[in-house]
């Protein structure tokens, strides 16, 4: 019932890209369908039966076919900006969503520390945007908590990882505790309820261990 529910497309991701005259330019092309269908959404949080399918920390990962990207921005002198963005597989990936919209509206020339929580580890492509933007600026330090290591049994997959480690990410597995960081600062709330206690499931702690030793084998 959960994955049917998380299918259906919500107004929100094939909502028109924020840059409307890029949006312009490809509707001439594309029938509005084919617009990426990923909106970037910043002071919203996700609803929760979407953090408790997408971020469950499980071996196989059926049907968790989206990234959701949970991030925090701080820049010294300023409030800490935060929000989250989400995809499709099919079209632009939030990592690379953050990168192109999120952090140019950022102060440039100032140093970031940025935090991204995200429920599965970057694809090849989404890696090597990650080493580039790092390599590019250099006041950008990047630590990345995954909920899943994506792929990770192919050799190109860790040899990204390892490459984004040596383009100075800091990459980590998402402990219990991160997980419900992200509940308590990511995720709605019901309207006019105490803010409802994190759950863990049942083998939250023994997929993290699984996933860290993995990682540590990888890197």
């Amino acid at each position: 019932k959960m994955a049917e529910k998380q299918e259906e497309p919500s107004n929100a991701q094939n909502g028109e890209p924020d840059n409307a005259e890029e949006g312009e330019g490809k509707k001439k092309k594309v029938k509005r369908e084919d617009l990426p269908p990923f909106e970037i959404v910043t002071g919203e949080r996700l609803p929760a039966i979407f953090f408790k399918f997408q971020f469950r920390n499980v071996e196989y990962s059926s049907g968790r076919n989206k990234t959701f990207l949970c991030y925090v921005v701080e820049t010294q002198g300023k409030e800490p900006c935060r929000g989250y963005l989400e995809d499709e597989h099919a079209a632009a990936h939030a990592e690379m969503a953050f990168f192109n919209t999120i952090l140019p509206a950022c102060q440039a020339g100032a140093r970031h520390d940025v935090t991204w929580y995200v429920s599965s580890s970057p694809c090849v492509a989404c890696a090597e945007r990650i080493c580039e933007a790092l390599r590019k600026n250099k006041a950008l330090r990047l630590t990345i908590m995954v909920g899943r290591l994506f792929m990770w049994e192919e050799p190109e997959m860790q040899a990204a990882l390892r490459s984004m480690k040596e383009a100075g990410c800091k990459l980590r597995i998402m402990k219990p505790q991160d997980f419900e960081y992200v509940w308590k600062n990511f995720v709605e709330q019901e309207e006019g309820e105490e803010a409802k206690s994190f759950v863990p499931w049942e083998d939250i702690q023994e997929n993290f261990l699984y996933y860290e030793e993995k990682l540590a084998e990888i890197l």
